[in-house]
């Protein structure tokens, strides 16, 4: 398997991860950019999660993973969601 495909579970753990939070917790999750280390079958990955946008009406976070090797880390698998926030007024 290539290792860009190994990425693609923890990837989706991590997307799944962050999905649950609300707008307010990403904001106060993330007011720096997150690195981290998780482990996924014996293996370490280096995850990065950062707000791209945060304007009136979303959030865009990104969320990149990689095994840590230099070449390897100059290009994560990654992906990105948007969280709505809620309306103020109501529509």
């Amino acid at each position: 398997m290539k290792r860009r495909e190994e990425w693609r579970p923890v990837l989706a753990s991590e997307m799944k991860r962050w999905l649950a939070m609300s707008c307010d917790q990403l904001v106060s999750a993330l007011s720096d950019v997150q690195a981290y280390e998780v482990e996924f079958k014996s293996k370490k990955y280096q995850i990065e999660v950062e707000l791209l946008e945060n304007t009136d009406r979303y959030l865009h976070v990104g969320i990149a993973v990689d095994d840590g090797h230099f070449w390897r880390a100059m290009h994560p698998l990654s992906s990105s969601f948007i969280c709505k926030k809620p309306s103020l007024s109501g529509n």
